[in-house]
């Protein structure tokens, strides 16, 4: 019996392992994983930062295709020359308006329908689910949804661009998982203080909901943005058209006259590759500045919104 206690104490306790005494294995994986992440930044940065370049380069070297992520020849004319086209801009505030009020339309419909199916006890609920998965699968076709908008009197008009794309089935289903997976406990507490549905909707769903709110903002303003072909099939006149409109029609054009033979001393020849690489930049500003502000509620918002806790 006195063995016991002798051999309690040679025991060595067990060390527990920490950020600090990682085994080799484990070391190497994170070094291969920081090494493959950084990998996938550049190959993603790159196309940007080399558009930028381009923008600020001289055509003859790019041209040359000398031009990789450091401008080469720096050249601010074609800045200028961009800038000091009025269509642009009016393009340009064309597509700040047609996002904004797509973008409103778009989360007013979509949250409320997503609140409505994440609701059990309303009625036809399977039936309206199933019927906005359909709308996944199959579409009205391009020339139905064109006659449809022109016997409504939509075309030449913000509603031609806001209204026939103004639901996505994807964002309203990762909005109807967020609502899904909030307490009940929340709702029926504020049925008891007399909040009728609207209210609770108001009051109560939304203000818990910044996260993917926030997240479906990014998607639709995003999409709205960089949208073109219904503005280039339901739109007629030039001073209606969003600046994405004006970038296709620019780069078609320098393909064109390229592709003609045009002379040399032509200004859109000349810096054909200069003024696609400005507009492009010149457009996708505004949604970088926006991103870093809903970046927070990105992973978030998809995350609680999809998977089901």
């Amino acid at each position: 019996m006195a063995a016991a206690p002798e051999l309690a104490g040679k025991a060595r306790p067990r060390r527990r392992r920490t950020a600090l005494s990682r085994t080799r294995g484990e070391k190497a994986f994170a070094v291969v994983n920081v090494v493959i992440l950084l990998l996938a930044v550049a190959i993603t940065l790159y196309p940007f930062v080399n558009v930028v370049a381009q923008s600020l380069s001289s055509e003859k070297f790019i041209d040359q295709g000398v031009v990789t992520i450091w401008p080469r020849g720096w050249n601010f004319d074609t800045y200028k020359l961009v800038a000091s086209d009025p269509t642009f801009w009016v393009n340009y505030r064309n597509t700040v308006v047609y996002t904004v009020v797509s973008t409103v339309v778009s989360m007013f419909l979509s949250t409320i329908f997503a609140y409505a199916i994440s609701r059990k006890d309303l009625k036809g609920r399977g039936f309206f689910i199933g019927l906005a998965l359909v709308t996944m699968l199959y579409s009205g076709g391009l020339i139905p949804t064109y006659v449809l908008i022109n016997h409504l009197h939509l075309t030449n008009t913000i509603w031609a661009i806001a209204l026939p794309n103004a639901i996505s089935v994807f964002n309203v289903l990762v909005m109807k998982s967020f609502f899904e997976n909030m307490p009940r406990e929340l709702e029926e507490a504020a049925s008891i203080d007399g909040l009728s549905t609207y209210e609770t909707l108001l009051r109560i769903v939304l203000p818990l909901s910044k996260a993917v709110i926030a997240t479906m903002i990014l998607f639709y303003a995003v999409a709205n943005w960089n949208s073109w072909f219904s503005a280039f099939l339901y739109m007629d006149h030039s001073d209606l058209m969003p600046v994405t409109v004006y970038l296709r029609n620019l780069i078609a054009g320098a393909t064109g006259a390229q592709d003609a033979g045009a002379s040399a001393d032509s200004n859109l020849t000349q810096v054909s590759a200069n003024i696609k690489a400005v507009t492009m930049v010149l457009t996708v500003i505004p949604i970088l500045c926006v991103y870093p502000f809903v970046q927070r509620y990105f992973v978030s918002g998809v995350m609680l919104g999809s998977v089901k806790g």
